[in-house]
């Protein structure tokens, strides 16, 4: 009997006649994933025209897996869109989607808003599940699944979306405990990691929601909270990396500014910088789907939410939501545990673009509570404006739907930080929320899916007999040959 690492073996990537991706390596197994479109096999060039008219160019690469299993993801209750809520979503979305900023609709919640923040809080846990984070790996920093596999290999299929682009960024910028690398000499890639994906709804979804959905979702962290002390917290203008703004004055934090721009041009996978990446592919999607009406949805945990916030921004601001007769197609960011990003006058700039913002939080979380701990948007307002100038002074934006864990009868009433962070534990809260209201005793038939809440950390009551951390990938990609 031999056991074999299936994971480590070197891979090459050639293009044949018939437009299909062949994926080879050193043994006799060659696998063959069908080509979506022919431009996706070689180099793809793609021009941004923004309102510098700066042209970006695009190339897409993507590292595969050799032999692809089936993914043990376990998910909440079901967000289909079906019976009465299809058609209200259909009536609806605009309001859902932030139209009126979610007046009337966060205490008690709305339950199809609800449902919906479930759903894509679904689609940012997938950027965790998806990813690599087994030193031990080759692949260790990317996704465990091919672009095209990526929901059918985390059974999330019923969704209704199709990736269309892997996101990258280098790892080259002083926020090290967000990066995860392979301990193995030949890896996939040396300065890269895998941050996210670019997803639209199929048709049969698209008429369920109403319009085209494009979604932007971004990976964050899941226990390695380290990351908050590697802030800089040092705000600086945005248009000092080239992002169109009007304003010096329009600030975001340092290190968020540096993985959201900077690109690496030896390293094949983020030689374009995050921010590149995301908008040839909204522009090639928008010139795809002109016809259409189409939304932006733009979603992240932990730093993936301050991701989520720069790229709106960013599209907002160099125009590209500016679809036929100068109308604006409408730029949603469901923030989940966020940080703040910048200041004042970004707050000011961001909402005045139209774009719009809800952040969920754990109240006991402190994540949310960085950078700006101590000059933020909490101060008194004659502090508040002595001190909006200085580049440590942050503030959030949008609107906030504060959640507590310990109104859950599920959960333990614990300090861990990661807990208290953890992704799945807010969407098990929003899930038993809805109804009740804030500050009031949520009764037990209003909880689902409590499980999902050790799924990666250990958050539930010991009487409820559910392991810890239960979400393991089969054999540690070992394969038995």
């Amino acid at each position: 009997m031999a056991i074999s690492f299936s994971n480590i073996q070197p891979l090459t990537s050639v293009a044949n006649h018939h437009n299909n991706l062949s994926f080879g390596s050193e043994n006799s197994f060659p696998v063959t994933f069908p080509s979506q479109r022919s431009s996706e096999v070689g180099v793809t060039s793609i021009e941004v025209v923004s309102r510098e008219n700066d042209a970006l160019t695009s190339r897409v690469f993507e590292p595969w897996r050799e032999i692809q299993k089936k993914g043990s993801g376990v998910y909440g209750p079901s967000t289909k869109v079906s019976g009465e809520n299809e058609y209200e979503l259909m009536d609806c979305w605009r309001e859902i989607h932030g139209e009126g900023d979610w007046v009337g609709l966060l205490d008690p919640m709305d339950s199809l808003l609800r449902t919906e923040l479930v759903r894509y809080g679904e689609m940012a846990q997938a950027c965790y599940d998806g990813f690599d984070f087994d030193s031990f790996s080759k692949y260790c920093g990317s996704c465990k699944y091919p672009r095209h596999l990526f929901f059918k290999g985390l059974e999330m299929e019923a969704h209704g979306y199709e990736v269309t682009r892997y996101l990258y960024a280098t790892s080259n910028i002083n926020l090290p405990n967000f990066f995860s690398n392979s301990r193995w000499p030949k890896v996939w890639s040396k300065n890269a990691n895998w941050i996210g994906y670019v997803a639209i709804s199929n048709d049969e979804m698209t008429k369920k929601l109403g319009r085209r959905d494009i979604i932007i979702s971004w990976r964050g962290t899941v226990t390695r909270l380290e990351w908050v002390h590697d802030l800089m917290d040092y705000l600086r203008p945005i248009s000092d990396e080239k992002i169109p703004c009007p304003d010096i004055n329009v600030k975001v934090e340092s290190g968020f500014l540096d993985l959201y721009t900077d690109k690496d041009p030896d390293c094949r996978y983020c030689q374009f910088s995050a921010r590149e990446q995301i908008l040839s592919e909204v522009k090639r999607l928008l010139e795809m789907y002109h016809k259409e009406e189409v939304s932006f949805s733009i979603t992240g945990h932990s730093l993936g939410s301050a991701l989520a916030i720069l790229s709106a921004y960013d599209i907002a601001e160099t125009g590209l939501h500016i679809g036929p007769s100068n109308k604006a197609r409408p730029i949603c960011v469901f923030s989940f545990s966020g940080p703040r990003v910048g200041n004042l006058r970004f707050k000011e700039r961001l909402e005045g673009l139209g774009v719009k913002v809800l952040r969920v939080v754990n109240v006991n979380d402190v994540v949310p509570k960085a950078p700006g701990i101590v000059f933020n948007e909490n101060l008194p307002t004659g502090w508040g404006k002595f001190t909006q100038g200085w580049p440590w002074t942050y503030y959030h934006v949008g609107a906030e739907l504060a959640l507590d864990h310990k109104n859950s009868p599920f959960l333990k009433d614990t300090n861990d930080p990661t807990c208290a962070h953890n992704l799945e534990a807010h969407l098990h809260l929003l899930d038993g929320s809805g109804i009740m209201g804030r500050g009031k005793k949520i009764p037990l038939s209003h909880w689902k899916g409590h499980s999902i809440s050790d799924k990666s950390c250990d958050f539930l009551k010991d009487h409820y007999q559910i392991p810890p951390f239960w979400r393991q990938d089969e054999n540690r990609g070992m394969n038995q040959n």
